[in-house]
């Protein structure tokens, strides 16, 4: 039978994908209105807003002895056994945090602090604040001192070759962004953390997923790494919680845990069940997609499969931005247009930064807002400037994209600009 994971959703399908989602084309305070903003929190499932409002008028915790209790005890065993398979963990452990980055700082903290002193922590300049402020912080603490990776600007990616001409026999940890929120580019996480094994075996590696879980599939047990950390709101779930995965060497460090408590958990006072529930809607949009797009009967193997077909459908999605049709030019083609990591670049997932010569880019973005058409600015800040700042920019325009976006947005996007620029 013909294997169609890698083929873009049909009209019809992407039509029943969209219905799946909340606040679609419209918001509750602007009306109509086409969603390009998803690299800041993508858009949530309707089975997700469903469940959160069902548990949250729940008033029982787990631990008691009652139906209700018990329940909600079984939705965090099920959502933890999703998790895993959606992220292709079999070993270690999942739970839940604050956020993506309060997670990051946890994990990063406690590998620096459990191993031994006086050695180097490794990351890169192309990283999220997230992760590179934790591990400079407690990389001096602990005692260690911190080597940075330098990113090629060219690109918007580092390299494993680059990691390992950085990476020393007493690299203790180090941390690797799987996803750019800037840039938009992928990094090889199973490259580079090979390279780094090959010189320091025994580093604890940390990768920032945040960015990259909603963009093509994730798979754990291929990476040999200690620790994964996503931010559910980027991945059709919603605000107030993060999720991340650690390998047993990295959970059996001292952390933060009650005195007493059974098996040191790294779970900080009572679960939010709803939050544990809201991810296994994610996990089965995820089963529903890749059952609808392939012939796979497993799981793990339809969560596959919609990763393949979203990453193809952004792909498509991306190059018309960039290149426009026969009657449409694209992003290119537009004056003084500057294509952040360069308009060929396969490792770009979903996400187009631009910048244009002579034109601030936040009055495009407002611009684009006045007309429906939701994206947003990344300046050279604290979030953003380790990546414009050495391209000479102030700023750029951030438009990302997800799955469910269509070329007809995309083609109302470049209109758009046509008329502003």
């Amino acid at each position: 039978m013909k294997d169609t994971t890698m083929q873009i959703p049909t009209p019809d399908l992407l039509a029943d994908i969209r219905t799946r989602f909340a606040l679609m084309d419209t918001c509750p305070e602007q009306g109509q209105r086409v969603f390009f903003e998803n690299a800041g929190g993508a858009l949530t499932l309707n089975a997700v807003v469903e469940t959160s409002a069902e548990y949250a008028a729940i008033p029982d915790n787990q631990g008691r002895d009652n139906l209700a209790s018990k329940a909600g005890s079984g939705a965090i065993s099920t959502a933890k056994a999703d998790i895993s398979s959606f992220l292709n963990a079999p070993k270690g452990h999942v739970f839940m945090g604050e956020s993506g980055t309060e997670l990051l700082f946890r994990l990063i903290r406690t590998a620096c602090l459990g191993v031994e002193k006086g050695g180097t922590v490794l990351g890169s300049s192309i990283e999220h604040p997230a992760s590179r402020s934790a591990a400079i912080r407690w990389a001096d603490i602990s005692g260690h001192s911190y080597i940075s990776v330098p990113h090629d600007d060219a690109t918007g990616l580092v390299a494993p070759e680059t990691y390992r001409q950085h990476v020393r026999p007493d690299t203790r940890v180090a941390t690797i962004l799987h996803g750019s929120p800037v840039t938009g580019m992928a990094m090889d996480v199973g490259a580079i953390a090979t390279a780094i094994r090959e010189v320091a075996p025994d580093c604890l590696i940390i990768v920032d997923g945040i960015q990259y879980a909603a963009h093509g599939g994730i798979d754990i047990e291929a990476y040999d790494i200690d620790g994964y950390v996503i931010s559910p709101y980027k991945v059709f779930s919603r605000h107030g919680y993060g999720l991340a995965w650690i390998s047993d060497r990295l959970a059996a460090l001292p952390h933060d845990s009650l005195m007493g408590a059974p098996d040191a958990p790294w779970e900080m006072g009572t679960r939010d069940a709803g939050a544990y529930a809201a991810f296994s809607e994610v996990v089965r949009y995820f089963e529903w997609l890749g059952g609808r797009v392939s012939n796979a009967k497993t799981p793990r193997g339809q969560i596959e499969a919609a990763g393949k077909a979203m990453a193809a459908q952004e792909w498509a999605l991306t190059e018309l931005m960039l290149k426009g049709n026969a009657k449409q030019r694209g992003l290119v083609d537009m004056p003084g247009a500057l294509i952040i990591g360069g308009a060929q670049n396969r490792a770009r997932r979903g996400l187009v930064s631009a910048a244009f010569d002579g034109v601030d880019s936040g009055a495009v973005v407002a611009a684009l807002n006045a007309r429906g058409i939701r994206t947003h600015i990344r300046k050279a800040d604290h979030y953003s400037g380790n990546v414009l700042e050495p391209l000479g920019l102030e700023s750029c325009v951030r438009i990302s994209m997800c799955h469910y976006n269509t070329s007809e947005e995309v083609l109302a996007l470049l209109v758009a600009l046509e008329d502003i620029l």
